[in-house]
């Protein structure tokens, strides 16, 4: 198998070196005469106004200025120049303490650096805007799942990816390398594993009830902290980790779905349930990989929860109540005089491996019906693989299905063949036909048409139509309806484009856009980024920071589902709130685990992004907040003016957290520098309109200090933090609107929803087409703000003009 993987590993470095080959060079002419500019005309006004701050000696903004080359064809030199020249026409260039360009010289320089844009710009027209693209690996372990019908985390296999104007599908931004194709090796060969059925149906091991009674820590705890009752139920009080419960009887020697019963309610909870999660394999620091979910137990009367989970071999799962006691308080008392809250779980009941037919559909949906004989290995005495008698006539039929699912395209003998040979080398090298066709499937898995989505440029065809459209909205390869309206190609009709946007919208695939999108348009992928600190924020826990996440990502879904619109990512007065976030905004009488849609009290500060606790979260460190940091965000997630790198003499700000000085005190000293001011001057004020929320989002009306201060006593308990001064939330807008507190200053946001518009969708088809929208296409961004401001900013309308546009239709 890995001579197969090196001689397809060689066609696809061909392949590279083809595509890239066909870039021509500037006749030599033009070359020496754009160099002689660029040497007479251009350097001396550099070297005069702008090396000194930009040169070996100092390096502003991290722009070089004395190595920049003149060829914009080059992406990173493009985005340098182009950043010179919206510097040099807003006055930021040269800065007030050096002598300014002369209008001669500020001529000179603009209308060279907009000539070369705009050459640069045709040249990729001609190639197309976006850059040959592969899978990045979430696109990757989804293509593979639907390709090979099964469920197994690839993408920890292989390294992460990179990401260019906020995306990780941006294809500027998605190298490949010989490492690279190393893991996706490994990956392709770890998914056959699982795909390819060659034993014996495996027998149900598990199909019984498990009292929690049987459980080792329940059997052997010295601790008073389970009830047990006179039947099979056991009654857990308190949530300390040392006493997660757990089913230590479950422990199966086969890896496959399992199907989990638990009978379950809350005792002693004034009718209120009691919220319990489930994590499969290492428990709470499992992380998020080992958590199943979340779930709420009803007062009094049992009830079951059913749940399906792919378990790995000698694996189990734990219950782990939340918000209950801790174990010393109910050890003074007794778990069986203790009067508060529990959860009491009658049994639990485990089915599987489960397997509806045997080979499952996953081996099916690779070979069909292909028969299966005897392949006795050492220690295996039961295997089967499949055989064939016509080994050229079966590899045909097999891999032109698997290739034409691989390759999200017809295909034809031509594309085939490669592959057929392969196996048929294989088989004369005494492999078995399993053997030989298997290593046909991972050099499929490796090349460059199942790694890179196939788009030429101009008008894309139907295929990659198709393609660019699933990988959009579901992260994953197009299913066989859009293949075979490719195939008719019917789906350039824009009336049968707009249904498939409609259909795709509606299947629970489009779970991958909420999350792949929301998680990089507003950051949410950092939530684990830091950790809050215990002293300061000891309410902070897993529960909160998954419910915070969850909230985002259901609210752009309510409003994407509704058709609401997009002002509503300003400004809302609803979300999706649980139990444990609302508590946490301070919003009455919304219990348990299970998110809802909730009308917010006026009074409440919430309502859009800008104040989820997601957002707050990550637009901040573990200890304190920054109006730079969440100013700065704002600018660029939200209104798509991403301010200027600040320079790197400027040291950053030390947060005082003992509370002697304000981080408004520290911000004034930077607004009186001239080379801080013009770009503090935006960044701040919408800084200082979230001030009133802490860390992890809670509202504050003063700061949280390790120092002397005002003692603060939550829930009858002395808190390791005191009050500090008081947090001021007002501030100035460049141009002149001021604004007392976050709800005025949303207001002023939804003044310009053209902006919002604009914003999300530059956003929007960065991310669906892998690459941003360029100078060119301004003008149709903007026909898509008209649009869409005649339906009241419909998001859902904006997602429909996005995919109708040329930008999207073509490379």
């Amino acid at each position: 198998m890995k001579r197969a993987y090196r001689s397809d590993g060689l066609a696809w470095v061909l392949f590279l070196v083809l595509s890239t080959g066909s870039l021509q060079a500037a006749p030599p002419d033009v070359q020496t005469s754009e160099a002689k500019q660029f040497t007479d005309e251009i350097k001396p006004i550099l070297i005069k106004h702008c090396i000194e701050c930009h040169g070996p000696e100092k390096v502003k903004a991290n722009l070089r200025l004395d190595q920049i080359a003149d060829n914009f064809d080059n992406a990173q030199n493009l985005g340098h120049w182009m950043t010179v020249l919206k510097r040099v026409k807003a006055g930021e260039m040269p800065v007030a303490e050096r002598p300014p360009l002369s209008p001669k010289e500020m001529q000179v320089l603009t209308d060279w650096i907009a000539a070369k844009a705009k050459v640069a710009e045709a040249n990729r027209a001609a190639q197309g805007r976006v850059v040959l693209r592969r899978l990045n690996r979430v696109e990757y372990e989804n293509t593979v799942h639907d390709l090979l019908g099964i469920d197994i985390d690839l993408k920890e296999q292989l390294p992460a990816d990179s990401s260019a104007n906020g995306f990780d599908n941006v294809g500027d931004a998605l190298h490949t390398s010989s490492f690279l194709m190393e893991k996706y090796l490994e990956a392709a060969d770890s998914a056959l594993n699982v795909a390819i059925a060659n034993r014996p149906k495996p027998p149900v091991l598990f199909s019984k009830k498990i009292s929690l009674k049987e459980s080792h820590n329940v059997k052997t705890t010295t601790e008073s902290v389970f009830r047990k009752m006179e039947d099979d139920t056991v009654i857990c009080f308190s949530s300390s980790a040392w006493n997660q419960v757990h089913v230590s009887t479950f422990y199966p020697q086969d890896r496959g779905l399992y199907r989990f019963r638990i009978s379950a309610c809350a005792v002693q909870s004034k009718d209120k349930p009691v919220t319990f999660a489930v994590f499969a394999g290492g428990g709470r620091r499992a992380g998020k990989s080992g958590i199943v979910g979340y779930f709420d137990a009803p007062p009094e009367k049992p009830t079951i929860i059913e749940f399906v989970q792919y378990m790995e071999p000698r694996t189990t799962i734990i219950l782990a109540p939340y918000g209950l006691a801790g174990a010393n308080t109910i050890k003074q008392i007794g778990a069986d005089k203790w009067e508060g809250p529990g959860l009491a779980v009658q049994y639990v009941e485990v089915e599987g491996p489960l397997h509806e037919m045997w080979p499952p559909a996953n081996h099916r949906r690779v070979f069909g019906n292909q028969e299966q004989g005897p392949a006795p290995i050492y220690n295996f005495r039961d295997r089967v693989e499949i055989i064939s008698k016509e080994p050229e006539v079966d590899a045909k039929r097999i891999l032109r299905d698997f290739t034409r699912r691989a390759f999200r395209r017809a295909v034809t003998d031509e594309d085939i063949n490669p592959y057929v040979a392969l196996v048929l080398a294989k088989v004369n090298e005494k492999n078995t036909f399993e053997q030989a066709i298997r290593a046909a499937f991972m050099a499929v898995m490796v090349s460059p048409e199942f790694l890179f989505l196939q788009e030429k440029p101009g008008k894309l065809d139907d295929y990659a139509l198709a393609s660019r459209l699933s990988y959009f909205l579901w992260s994953t390869m197009p299913d066989d309806e859009l293949l075979a309206l490719a195939e008719g190609k019917k789906l350039s009709d824009p009336a049968i484009l707009r249904q498939q946007v409609e259909r795709l919208l509606k299947n629970p695939k489009a779970l991958a856009f909420t999350e792949n999108f929301v998680g990089q348009w507003l950051g949410l992928r950092e939530i684990d980024a830091t950790e809050p600190s215990h002293l300061l924020y000891p309410e902070f826990d897993h529960m909160l920071k998954v419910s915070m996440i969850r909230e985002t990502e259901l609210f752009f879904s309510e409003v994407l589902k509704d058709d609401l619109s997009l002002a509503n990512f300003v400004s809302s007065d609803f979300s999706m709130l649980n139990g444990r976030l609302a508590k946490h905004y301070g919003i009455p009488d919304v219990h348990g685990w299970e998110f809802r849609k909730v009308k917010l009290p006026a009074e409440s500060h919430r309502g859009g992004v800008l104040t989820m606790g997601s957002v707050l979260k990550v637009t901040a460190n573990g200890t304190t907040t920054s109006p730079v940091m969440r100013g700065a965000w704002i600018l660029d997630r939200i209104l798509g003016t991403p301010p200027s790198p600040p320079p790197e003499e400027v040291a950053a700000l030390d947060p005082d957290t003992r509370g002697a000085v304000t981080i408004r005190d520290q911000l004034a000293k930077h607004r009186i520098v001239a080379t801080c001011a013009s770009c503090h001057v935006k960044i701040d004020p919408p800084g200082f309109a979230l001030e009133s929320f802490d860390v992890i989002g809670g509202w504050r009306d003063s700061y949280r200090v390790t120092g002397s201060g005002k003692v603060v006593m939550v829930e009858g308990r002395r808190m390791s933090y005191h009050e500090g001064k008081k947090v001021e939330p007002n501030d100035v807008m460049p141009d002149g609107q001021k604004f007392t507190n976050i709800d005025e200053f949303k207001q002023i946001l939804l003044k310009d929803k053209d902006q919002l518009a604009r914003s999300l969708a530059e956003k929007l088809l960065t991310y669906a087409t892998g690459g941003p929208p360029a100078p060119g296409n301004k003008p149709e961004i903007e026909t898509i703000v008209a649009s869409i401001k005649k339906k009241n900013y419909s998001f859902r309308t904006l997602v429909h003009e996005v995919v109708q546009s040329e930008a999207f239709r073509r490379k």
